[in-house]
């Protein structure tokens, strides 16, 4: 059978890269997306590719801009003739909170285009590839309760821009399922910093207080769940939002901070 391919957005740092880590240990061949980090990125490549034998690229793009992302699918097509599963990591976000009136045009306009708009050039991009082998997977990635539209203060920009992204992968999951292709959102707990290239079992050794799990939720914990749904036997499950935050209220952590 013939190799399938995978596209990681971000994927050369952070959830991104453990996420790149499992679908090379799964056989997959992968194009690895990133924006500065080129080092990180080509040895990634590199190191997947020698231990897994599989094949891995990376290939620069900011994926808010159209024509990178028009540059990044053609790049890829030639290297594998082809795209099967795109998984969208990569999300700009504002880390200093500010109401919606203290953002700039310019923030405003990345934060629409790197989380929204970015997977709407995509998917439109490698959707022949899918459609043409009667296969295909995608991912997105939200928040805890995107579905739900809630607010989210100091965090407007992104938080209407993953909103927008629920609503878009549900309606492809639709759109899609005649063609064999399914469309799901994962949406990660509060996993910060250093946790986002960790495993569980380092995980399991340090407590967190917040989680009613008892600990910190890692890269493996989303890379995992991202392994299965662009699987084969993932067939059924399209239009879903799952989250995985080991029971944490996200939000209401959020707010609890703020009002202590």
């Amino acid at each position: 059978m013939r190799t399938k391919t995978a596209l990681i957005t971000g994927g050369s740092r952070g959830i991104g890269k453990r996420t790149a880590m499992a679908l090379a240990e799964n056989g997959l061949n992968l194009v690895i997306n990133y924006r500065s980090s080129g080092n990180e990125a080509v040895q990634l490549a590199e190191q997947l590719s020698t231990d897994y034998s599989i094949q891995a690229v990376a290939i620069q793009g900011d994926i808010s801009k159209k024509e990178d992302c028009d540059h990044l699918i053609e790049q890829a097509s030639q290297q594998f003739n082809g795209i099967d599963i795109f998984i969208h990591n990569a999300g700009p976000y504002v880390k200093e909170r500010k109401t919606l009136d203290e953002y700039t045009w310019e923030e405003w306009a990345y934060m629409m285009n790197g989380n929204l708009n970015s997977v709407f050039y995509l998917t439109k991009l490698t959707l022949p590839f899918m459609r043409e082998n009667g296969w295909g997977r995608i991912v997105t990635f939200g928040f805890d309760r995107v579905e739900t539209a809630p607010g989210w203060i100091y965090r407007s920009a992104f938080a209407a821009a993953k909103t927008g992204l629920a609503s878009l992968t549900r309606t492809i999951a639709i759109e899609e399922a005649k063609h064999g292709i399914t469309a799901n959102m994962v949406c990660p707990g509060d996993i910060i910093g250093k946790w986002k290239e960790m495993n569980i079992a380092e995980a399991a050794v340090e407590t967190d207080a917040f989680a009613p799990v008892g600990r910190h939720g890692t890269g493996e914990d989303l890379a995992r769940v991202v392994s299965f749904l662009v699987s084969e036997p993932s067939s059924f499950i399209t239009g879903s939002i799952i989250p995985v935050t080991g029971g944490q209220d996200v939000l209401g952590k959020v707010f609890q901070l703020k009002s202590e």
